[in-house]
């Protein structure tokens, strides 16, 4: 649950297979504008942004088509650095290392997500995964492999340990998952200029941080660079670092990174699945204001769907009437 998959439309977008709502009176050329600016701070972060996203590429056909103030508006989405999702079924290595090649040609860091553990998401929206131990040690190879010596904040399975804390991953999986999971970290973490995060869900969902103290521990958390928390979800930064604190301090200090993709406008209660009226949150930076936060990131790509719910297509389709509600109402 809270996820999805990049799909394979990611691979097309790279060639392979944040301001005030708008209102009545204030005129495209201006939302356009503002738009823009808030887009260029994005040349400052250390982290690379794909020209050719699935919200670039619609803001350039919505400018063909006399749509400049949406256009404008989705560039507070394309302007900005989100991670990359390979699709688990698919080679890796293309993509990543077209990514990270492209990263470092500009001297930016690449943000990626890995996302294939066997028994991904217990079947749910995001269901797949691995067939077995031994083809997730091989896709997590060539994942890594093709990451080379490029900068690299990479996000580890989301769900993969909060699903073994709230029991929805059977119980006579969690010792293989935990098992491939350090391994993971381990192999990752050989590349020169890699850093991980291993997801640990966020604070609605597994509510009492310290259950998930020794699942992350067995999983080889001593050996990444930290957590993850708020991976496609809504919470408020001041939730998320209040819930982060306290799992940092029982990890013996272990950094963490947030996802403020969507979280402009907090939670909508009851609902995780594509909720309306969310907004963007903090744009991507390493100057966090916190020590123990080493990041915001754009984990979840703004725009793509959670699943069928809502009236969302597929989960990790484009949604472009999804994005433009994100962007209209980001302050």
């Amino acid at each position: 649950m809270f996820r999805l998959i990049h799909t394979l439309a990611v691979l097309t977008a790279l060639g392979l297979a944040a301001g005030c709502s708008s209102g009545a009176d204030v005129d495209k050329a201006s939302v356009a504008g503002a738009a823009e600016k808030k887009a260029e701070r994005a040349a400052d972060s250390p982290f690379w942004v794909d020209p050719d996203s699935p919200a670039a590429r619609q803001g350039r056909q919505w400018e063909r088509q006399g749509r400049t103030e949406d256009a404008g508006l989705l560039r507070r989405i394309a302007g900005q650095p989100a991670a990359l999702w390979p699709a688990g079924e698919i080679d890796p290595a293309p993509l990543v290392r077209k990514a990270a090649g492209a990263a470092s040609e500009a001297g930016k860091a690449v943000l990626l997500t890995a996302y294939n553990i066997p028994h991904r998401d217990c079947g749910q929206h995001s269901a797949g995964g691995a067939a077995d131990a031994g083809a997730y040690r091989q896709w997590i190879g060539r994942f890594a492999d093709a990451i080379g010596d490029a900068k690299a904040y990479v996000v580890l399975e989301p769900d993969a340990v909060a699903h073994i804390v709230d029991g929805c991953t059977p119980g006579e999986l969690h010792a293989e998952r935990e098992a491939l999971l350090g391994e993971a970290i381990t192999r990752l973490k050989a590349q020169p200029n890699t850093k991980v995060y291993l997801d640990a869900g966020n604070p609605a969902w597994i509510t009492d941080p310290y259950k998930l103290v020794d699942p992350l521990k067995r999983a080889g958390i001593a050996g990444a660079d930290g957590f993850a928390l708020n991976v496609s979800n809504f919470q408020t930064d001041a939730v998320v670092k209040e819930y982060g604190a306290r799992l940092s301090a029982a990890l013996d200090g272990k950094h963490y990174v947030i996802d403020t993709s969507r979280n402009g406008n907090g939670p909508l209660p009851g609902a995780w699945c594509n909720p309306p009226g969310r907004a963007l949150g903090a744009r991507p930076t390493t100057e966090t204001g916190d020590p123990a936060v080493d990041a915001f990131l754009w984990i979840k790509r703004p725009g793509e769907s959670d699943g069928t719910c809502e009236g969302g297509p597929d989960a990790g389709r484009w949604w472009p009437e999804y994005a433009l509600g994100l962007a209209r109402d980001s302050q």
